[in-house]
């Protein structure tokens, strides 16, 4: 179970952070921009903690013995035609295992910015996806209020780096910050924040 603080579903608060990123490849805005796939699969997995995106950026993460594997597909439903960015369809399906066991299924839409000052050296690409639907098979204990009360639906929260080789964004490389809230209790209130998950996972873009 993870306490009931001010900082609930506080990844959201750290999408503001990104702006400094989004600027810098704003400077390096290229005039045109290569075809891009528009299909994906991938997996990846990792380990729980114990505090929200923002306190895992603030490096106040503690990790337990629970542990997550997925298997994540995307779709571009939009492109720019002339900013590096498009929104992305994400959805996926995994399994939780440790302290618990069950299955999530969550999905959501992603905005990708494609374009960083050192794109010619590493192509990097960042991944938000701030508001989407978790659903779990049960009720985890590890979302459990002092009530012994949980759902198991709740917001899906995605934060996510890719990485690839510049002259082929075919495979990345991505971490993901995985997330499960109630939105400041908006969908409930047990008094108890989701479930948090860093990850690591390979994909393949066609």
């Amino acid at each position: 179970m993870q306490p009931n603080t001010p900082y609930r579903c506080a990844g959201l608060r750290t999408f503001g952070a990104t702006a400094i990123l989004l600027f810098a490849g704003l400077l390096c805005q290229p005039l045109a921009f290569a075809a891009e796939p528009d299909w994906s699969i991938g997996v990846y997995g990792g380990k729980f903690y114990d505090t929200e995106p923002a306190g895992f950026t603030q490096g106040k993460a503690t990790y337990l013995n629970h542990h997550m594997v997925a298997v994540t597909g995307t779709k571009t439903l939009w492109r720019s035609e002339s900013w590096p960015m498009s929104i992305e369809l994400d959805a996926m399906i995994g399994q939780q295992f440790g302290m618990d066991s069950l299955t999530e299924i969550a999905f959501a839409p992603v905005l990708r910015w494609s374009s960083f000052p050192w794109k010619d050296t590493l192509q990097t690409d960042l991944r938000l996806g701030p508001l989407g639907l978790s659903y779990t098979s049960k009720v985890s204990a590890l979302e459990l209020g002092p009530e012994g009360k949980g759902s198991q639906t709740l917001n899906f929260l995605m934060i996510e780096l890719a990485f690839s080789r510049p002259k082929d964004k075919s495979r990345e490389v991505f971490m993901r910050l995985h997330h499960r809230c109630a939105v400041y209790d908006l969908l409930n209130n047990y008094g108890a924040n989701g479930e948090d998950f860093l990850t690591f996972g390979y994909r393949v873009r066609f």
